[in-house]
């Protein structure tokens, strides 16, 4: 996977901006607030995938415009393509985010999913090892969207299914024939919950042992990484059925869906303790890297070819060993880094360009 070319127009604070990144690094130099990280987000939104940021669509416009445009030149699937995604307002003739891949119509921005594939990283992505398990589902499902095209389409239809049968369980007492509706869900449940549910168990029996090699090199065998998955019960439509029949009583107690895909959890530990706890910055932040670095890996395998790489701050609270383990890594895939000092890559063969105002300027 290679970007060519990259043009944004009214996409937050670029007015009018053009790319023609290097085919191994791009650095995006810059003060802070000038636009680097918006240059990245809209390279990421060629995924077809929301905004890393978990901004709304409408906050992705340059104010008072209608619209924002992004428009790129790819080489994928072993031929040169091109995709272009419109971000209409609400008020705007086509709102949300639309998709044209190569010319033709495709909807929304969703459909393209798999088409152009990337991994990004981003501060807030600390929030993986830091904060509570929605996170870490978000970074497990993101990951099989862009693998799996079908996982998408599972994954809303357990959300759905959860969503009535939780409306359900709120209104069970005034609900006629709420037992057998109850079983109804419960059945449909299993079978798109354990769907959900092996892919991920199958995505992370590859990813873990990739990360965990990845932080051994990162921290030159001091730490150990260690990644745990924690299902409810095994990825069996058979089993989940067993655990939701085990937890009805409770539900209808608690009045919504107490078990299922829905409430896992990815175990990350650092020397065997948990790294929310008990990890230093630094640690957590080579830590999510070496989840990034594996994912990337990943997706080169299942896809045939190396997902571009996204790297916003990345070498903030890194030591200068486990900076030049990573530049070593990045060095032969396309990959974009955002930085406020472009000292750090002077060892490298990337590609200056300064972003300032909104404006983008290439060396």
């Amino acid at each position: 996977m290679r970007l060519d070319h990259l043009k944004v127009e009214q996409f937050r604070n670029l007015e009018q901006a053009e790319l023609h990144p290097a085919p191994r690094l791009t650095v995006l130099c810059g003060a802070n607030g000038q636009g680097k990280t918006n240059l990245l987000e809209s390279i990421w939104l060629l995924t077809g995938a929301k905004s890393f940021r978990g901004a709304k669509d409408a906050e992705l416009i340059r104010r008072d415009q209608p619209f924002a445009v992004i428009e790129s030149e790819f080489e994928g699937g072993g031929r040169p393509q091109t995709l272009r995604l419109t971000v209409g307002s609400q008020l705007s003739e086509r709102p949300g985010r639309r998709a044209r891949l190569n010319g033709a119509d495709r909807g929304r921005a969703s459909a393209v999913a798999g088409t152009f594939t990337a991994v990004v990283f981003d501060p807030n992505h600390l929030s993986l090892v830091k904060a509570g398990p929605e996170g870490r589902r978000h970074f497990l499902d993101a990951a099989l969207c862009q693998l799996y095209p079908g996982y998408l389409a599972a994954l809303r239809r357990y959300a759905r299914l959860t969503a009535q049968k939780n409306a359900l369980l709120k209104a069970y007492d005034i609900t006629p024939g709420a037992d057998v509706l109850l079983e109804t869900y419960n059945e449909a449940m299993a079978r798109s919950g354990a769907e959900v549910m092996h892919r991920r168990a199958e995505y992370l029996d590859r990813l873990a042992p990739l990360a965990e090699a990845n932080y051994r090199d990162i921290s030159s065998g001091a730490e150990v990484l260690g990644v745990r998955y924690m299902p409810c019960c095994d990825p069996d439509p058979a089993a989940l059925a067993v655990r939701l029949r085990e937890v009805k009583s409770q539900e209808l107690r608690a009045g919504f869906c107490l078990t299922g895909p829905h409430r896992e959890d990815l175990e990350i530990l650092i020397d065997g303790q948990p790294g929310k706890i008990y990890g230093s910055q630094g640690q957590q932040r080579s830590a999510v890297l070496s989840l990034k670095l594996a994912e990337a890996t990943v997706a080169g395998d299942v896809l045939g070819e190396h997902p571009v790489m996204l790297l916003d701050d990345v070498l903030s609270e890194l030591d200068d060993a486990r900076q030049t383990y990573l530049l070593t890594r990045i060095e032969d895939k396309q990959t974009f880094v955002t930085t406020c000092d472009s000292a750090a890559f002077a060892r490298t063969n990337g590609k200056l360009v300064f972003v300032e105002a909104g404006r983008v300027r290439e060396e």
